[in-house]
């Protein structure tokens, strides 16, 4: 009898005992349709600012925030647009309105969200070393020797990239013997380097902030046609449907605002960390007060 009641006591405590273990189960992380971490897929061009913000981007979502992994594609500018029209990627942090970029706003703004400006101030330009005899464009045909017919550009699908062909027309550069040199950021920023090291003059295509401005005596070049604009935002887009899919994600991007000291001072920190993760954790770390505000 004593091992009846006792046999029935044991079977009771197991019982209470998978009851509560699974109630403590229960709940968002044992919900198949909620996982426990969330992709998130930034895509970006690897341009100095873009890189900078895309990664203090991810750091935030994945550390500040948590609970999603964040993959960032490097692209071409105009994959990158087609990605977040095709809803392949989530969202991206540099799109330079309303002129560099409005060729893949024409074609693809009906397809995306814009978030509005996360900066305003930033600008495109013709930049030589402050040492160069040239202050304006218009003055370049006098140069095309000493400048070997180059203005040396970055990836062929920058906005900037075609708004310097046009202006080349525009200024009759092509008549005077100038051509566009395609190149990378770090062929662009490199071949600035040399020309200053050996005090040569240069133009290179060029915007602001950037930290090539930090690191050497610039200056941009009068455009008094205004082919490459005046002053410009940087915005942040999203796929449609950001919103409901992923909504902390949204939050982010919609409070995100800073100055252009502030982009400026995270790309002078990964250009001399030359570790763009690093640079972004530490940024985050120094800029903490800021990051809050822009938290869900």
């Amino acid at each position: 009898m004593m091992l009846k009641k006792q046999s029935k006591l044991l079977a009771l405590i197991a019982l209470i005992m998978f009851a509560t273990v699974s109630v403590m189960g229960c709940g968002p992380a044992d919900d198949p349709d909620v996982p426990d971490v969330q992709d998130v897929t930034l895509l970006y061009v690897e341009w100095d600012c873009a890189n900078a913000t895309t990664h203090i981007m991810a750091h935030i979502l994945e550390n500040e925030i948590g609970g999603y992994n964040v993959e960032t594609m490097p692209l071409a500018a105009s994959a990158m647009y087609t990605g977040l029209a095709t809803g392949d990627g989530d969202a991206m942090v540099t799109a330079w309105l309303p002129v560099t970029h409005a060729e893949y706003m024409d074609q693809y703004g009906d397809q995306i969200e814009d978030l509005g400006p996360a900066m305003e101030g930033a600008v495109l330009g013709l930049v030589a070393p402050e040492y160069a005899e040239f202050n304006s464009i218009e003055e370049l045909p006098d140069y095309v020797d000493e400048l070997n017919g180059e203005i040396v550009g970055i990836d062929p699908g920058a906005g900037v990239m075609g708004l310097t062909e046009d202006l080349i027309v525009e200024y009759g550069l092509d008549e005077a013997g100038f051509e566009l040199v395609e190149g990378s950021d770090a062929t662009m920023t490199a071949a600035l380097d040399r020309a200053i090291s050996n005090e040569e003059p240069v133009v290179v295509t060029g915007w602001a902030p950037h930290w090539k401005f930090g690191s050497y005596d610039l200056k941009i070049l009068e455009d008094p046609k205004l082919i490459l604009g005046e002053e410009e935002t940087i915005n942040n887009l999203v796929r449609q449907g950001l919103q409901e899919d992923l909504p902390e994600v949204y939050e982010l991007l919609s409070n995100h605002y800073w100055t252009p000291d502030d982009l400026g001072d995270a790309m002078v920190m990964v250009e001399e960390m030359g570790d763009t993760q690093a640079a972004a954790e530490q940024w985050v770390a120094e800029n903490q007060d800021l990051v809050n505000q822009w938290l869900p």
